[in-house]
This record gives C-alpha cells, structure tokens and sequence, in this order.
C-alpha cells in the first residue's frame, strides 16, 4: 500500500508539472481565426464567407474539360501527376481561408487556435464533430501523424515548413501544441492550412508511392471513379460532417464533380462548345475574341465575361535555367529580355488582349514598378549593391515599335551579349571560343508553342538559334521537377501575403533540391535575406518593405522573360450554371458555383 501511494504522489506531481507548463504555451483566450498580420476580418458569429450565396441550390452535376494527364490521385508527393483537384475536394485542414483577405484563416476542422505573442507556440482544438469520410473521428493522433509523414516522405513544401516545429505535444485527443524556435511568424497559419490524413486509411500501405486506389479523406467529397488519364469523378460525402459550418456555406453545391482529360486545349475547349463541360477559363486571347462565335452563344446559352482579380497579376515567362553554363550570366539574360517583341506579339498573335507584366507582384501595392528603394528595403539589399536604375525605380521593360525587327532593341540587346563575350560573327552569335549561342525551349502545350517561335523568329535575327519543343504534359512536369531543361514557361500565383512558399519558389535550396518551383535556380543570399524578413515583419509597413525588396531584387536578376496578363479572367459557363454576385481577391472561384434547377 505504501508503495501505491508513493507512485500515485508522482504521477499526480508529475501531472501537476505538465499541466503547469501547458498553461504557460497555451493562453486563456482561443479564438476563431487568425491573420498573418493584425486581426481576422470576420467576427465569431459570421454566417458565411462574403464572395458565396448562401442559399444557392444543392445537387446537379459540374462538368469540365482539361487537357493532360494524370497517373495518380496522391497529391502529396513528388513522384507521378495527381489528377485534379484531390486535395481540395477530399481532403481538409485544421483552419480554412477566406480568400477575400489577404491572409486570413477561420476554423474548420479545429473549432479555436491559440497562439502565443511570439507565435512560438500555438495549439488546435479539433471539433468533437469532425469525421473522416469511412467514419473514424478525427484525432490529434491524425495531425502528428500527417505532420510527420509529409514531412519525411511529402513534396519539398511539407519538409520546409514542417521542419520549423521543434515539438508537438497532444494533451488530450482533441488538442496538438505546436512550438517552434525560429520565429516564423507565418508558421501557424502554414500548419494550419496543411492537410490533415487518416493515420488509419494508410495502414499497411505505401505512402510515398503512386496510386490510383481512391484515398480517404475528411473533405466534402469522396472519390467515386478513376479513369487513369480520362477522368475523375467525385460524389458528395452524404454523411459529410461540415455541412452545416459557417465557412463551409454556399460551397460545394454540387452533388457531382466530374473532370475529363483532353489531349490539347483545343479538343478542351471542342468539349466545352458540345455541352460536355459546364464551364471554362479561357486562356487563349485569339479562342476568347474568334472563337467563341458558336449558336449557343448568340442564343444566350453560354455566358461570357472577364472576372477581375484584385490579387497580384500571374507572374509568367520563360524561364532562364540558370544551372546552365549559357545562362549564368546575367548581362545574357537581360539582353534576351530586351529581345523580345512584345508589342509585335500582342499585336499580331493575341488582337492586343494583354498587358506585360513585370516583376512578380504586378498590378499590386508590392509591386517595386516606379518606386524607389526606401530605407527598410536598403537595410535588405543594400544601397550599392544593385544598379542605379533598380534602385530609384526607374527600369522599365523595353518597349519596341511593334515592327517585329525593332533595330534600335536588338542592338541594345547584342550590346548587352556583347559585354558578356558574345559576338556576332558570320551571322551566328558566339563566344570567344567559337561556339554558337544555341539553346532549347521546351514547352508543354500548342498554346505556348506561337509566342514561343516567335521569339526563336526574333533571337534567329541577331544569330542565336533557339530549339523549339513541343513534349506532353507528363514528360513536361518530369523536366520540372529534375530541372533538366534550358528555358521552359513558368507561371507563380502570387497572393497579396506572399510568405514561406517563396522558399520553395525562389530560395537557395531550390538550386539543388528537386522538385522546388525554383525553376530559375536561383541562389541569392539577398533574396533569401527578403524573405526571411518577410516573414519575420510584425508590421504591415515591414512586410511590404520586404515584398519589394524581393520583387526588385528578382527583377534585377532577369531570371524570367517577363510574358503578359489579361488584366483578369477570361471565363465562360453554360447559363444553368449559377456565379455569386462577387468574387474573391484572387478572381474566379469555382467552389462557390451551383447548378440552377
């Protein structure tokens, strides 16, 4: 009996001890959501998010058409094409956004965050309520055990940010603390958008490999049929355990979503005008003012419109593959910037439908266009340590006189070459050594493949040969991932509250570490200097500071050919399907249609 009251007096003094330094990670005031900087738009009472109808009707089918591939539905890890839309559909994560702020999370399957000043530590609390679609709860044990596995056999974006979180600790099986150590302000609302999985649906299987076995989630939907390369078809979870949630109104009102696979855009968009697809963004300027002449469109069947994004314009160009010999220097790479015709493309390939974007926030306040370095980006890039031009604000992308052979252009762009060591010589573009300036352009689409002669058609008239070549989809994402190309197209979606996934965009790492979209290979210091100061601002002002410090940065370095934007979304849908009156910052939001009756 002694003995049993001694054991007992530790365990209790040993509980005592846990729940004293519990109390002092945890505060005494979880709250509903969280933002990456200041306060939550939305109030704990809110009935839904503001870009969604509520009451829109429930059931019917959605339709679209997309070209490629796929080979798998894991969409978590490198190896294989997932098909589309697996994670949003099937899966869920502890919080979920509101696209209509900049950064800003509410909860979903966690009921309240708490999280401490410094945000080294910060705990979920996980509905009693929440379920994964074979019924099982989901439990904290679920969370570790997510966390942990993306970590160590995820896609590179699980490991960096899983990486930041020195413990876990699960006091019960409805709560997970999380601490870090590195200041990562941005690391809660990180985790707290990264998908939760059943610890255990993956028993017994193989989680880092390819399948085509439909997987368990908690999601809206479940995976009812898999065509490998054809389609996707998702059923409504009858027994879905958020319907009736805040954040989940006006969503998801489809009973079926169904995705078909098309060889090219152009059979995509043949499925679209038959009626077997609902609905489609355009992305082709010539298809958006020719060719949607079609009966249905005439007789009101088929609604067109441009929805505006109020987020940072798409930042897409070819992309220098820096890893090459060809392309590491940077007078090279700015001297086939000033080559390209963008006027005479806009002009003649697209009925002047796009603007040229620059940087990678065009269009937003984080853009570095016309603005000059302040003393918050000087403290980050240093005062000279970037031309004059960059500096004050005043680069600007070449503009040519839209003749195709811009003579005035294309010497400035040999000048820059030329001081590089390249010479015109019999025509053909060299280096001291006599070899030819000769490179491949890899793309993956037909749409691609017109600005993509064009611009072999205009570098062909100060003698570099370029190599235009046109592979699928999944040899195109192969190449991506093992950076085993010298310029491809690249497109990054840029939000207005840019944080750790610029890491995996352009930090160091991603020169060497496969499966990165750093597909530039970019290894500056000063560009991983403006990140981590972005992601360490407390301050709006801060942040911003740091955001053009990159941009600026990103900038000077050419490392794309800066392509254009049209300013918005091109979008077509057949009438019976319903769009809210408003849309989120990002633009077209195709989780809040429904189907009218």
């Amino acid at each position: 009996m002694r003995l049993f009251r001694a054991q007992t007096f530790r365990m209790m003094a040993a509980a005592a001890v846990l729940c004293t330094c519990l109390a002092t990670a945890v505060s005494a005031e979880p709250k509903h959501g969280i933002a990456m900087h200041g306060e939550p738009g939305l109030p704990a009472d809110f009935k839904s998010l503001p870009y969604v109808n509520p009451d829109a009707p429930q059931g019917g089918m959605l339709r679209q058409a997309l070209s490629g591939s796929f080979d798998s539905v894991n969409p978590f890890i490198i190896k294989g094409t997932s098909a589309f839309n697996v994670r949003t559909l099937v899966f869920e994560s502890l919080m979920g956004r509101n696209w209509d702020e900049p950064f800003s999370l509410y909860g979903l399957l966690a009921e309240s965050i708490d999280v401490s000043d410094d945000r080294s530590t910060f705990t979920f609390r996980i509905r009693p309520e929440a379920k994964f679609s074979d019924g099982t709860p989901v439990t904290a044990a679920d969370v570790v055990w997510s966390m942990e596995t993306l970590r160590d056999k995820g896609r590179p974006n699980f490991k960096n940010s899983y990486s930041k979180v020195t413990s876990v600790e699960t006091p019960d099986e409805r709560t997970v603390v999380f601490k870090q150590t590195g200041g990562d302000r941005e690391l809660p609302l990180i985790v707290g958008v990264m998908p939760v999985l059943s610890k255990k649906a993956w028993e017994g299987k193989t989680f880092d490999a390819t399948t085509l076995d439909a997987i368990t989630g908690s999601g809206p939907y479940i995976i009812s049929e898999i065509k490998a390369g054809e389609s996707i078809t998702y059923k409504k979870n009858p027994d879905y355990w958020g319907k009736n949630l805040a954040i989940n109104k006006g969503l998801w009102n489809f009973e079926t979503l169904r995705y078909d696979y098309f060889r090219d855009a152009n059979a995509a968009f043949e499925a679209f005008k038959k009626g077997d697809a609902d609905v489609r963004i355009e992305t082709d300027p010539v298809r958006w003012t020719s060719g949607y002449d079609f009966p249905a469109v005439s007789e009101g069947k088929v609604v067109m419109g441009t929805v505006e994004q109020r987020s940072p314009s798409p930042a897409a160009g070819f992309v220098f593959n820096t890893r090459r010999k060809i392309f590491e220097d940077v007078r090279v790479r700015e001297g086939l910037v000033m080559a390209f015709d963008f006027e005479w493309a806009n002009a003649n390939l697209f009925g002047k439908a796009y603007r040229r974007t620059f940087g990678y926030f065009s269009g937003s306040a984080l853009s570095s266009l016309g603005k000059a370095a302040d003393a918050k980006e000087l403290s980050i890039i240093g005062a000279d340590s970037l031309r004059k031009d960059y500096i004050d604000g005043s680069y600007s992308l070449p503009v040519s006189d839209g003749s195709g052979r811009d003579r005035k252009v294309l010497r400035a762009a040999v000048g820059k070459l030329s001081d590089a060591g390249w010479v015109i010589k019999d025509g053909a573009m060299v280096n001291a050594a006599g070899e030819p300036f000769a490179f491949t352009l890899t793309i993956a689409n037909g749409d691609q493949q017109k600005i993509a002669l064009h611009f072999a058609r205009t570098l062909e008239q100060i003698g570099i040969k370029v190599d235009v070549r046109l592979i699928d989809p999944a040899q195109f994402a192969a190449i991506q991932k093992t950076y085993d190309y010298d310029m491809i197209p690249a497109t990054w979606f840029n939000s207005l509250s840019p944080g750790n996934e610029q890491k995996l965009y352009f930090g160091s790492d991603g020169k060497s570490k496969e499966g990165t979209r750093n597909y530039p290979g970019i290894a500056d210091p000063k560009v991983d200097a403006a990140i981590e100061a972005m992601l360490k601002a407390t301050t709006r002002e801060d942040f911003e500071a740091a955001v053009r410090a990159e941009d600026r940065l990103l900038v000077a370095g050419h490392y794309i050919i800066p392509l254009y934007d049209a300013g918005g979304q091109w979008v077509a849908r057949w009438a019976h399907i319903g769009v809210p009156g408003k849309q989120p910052l990002p633009g077209f939001e195709a989780t809040t249609l429904w189907r009218t009756p």
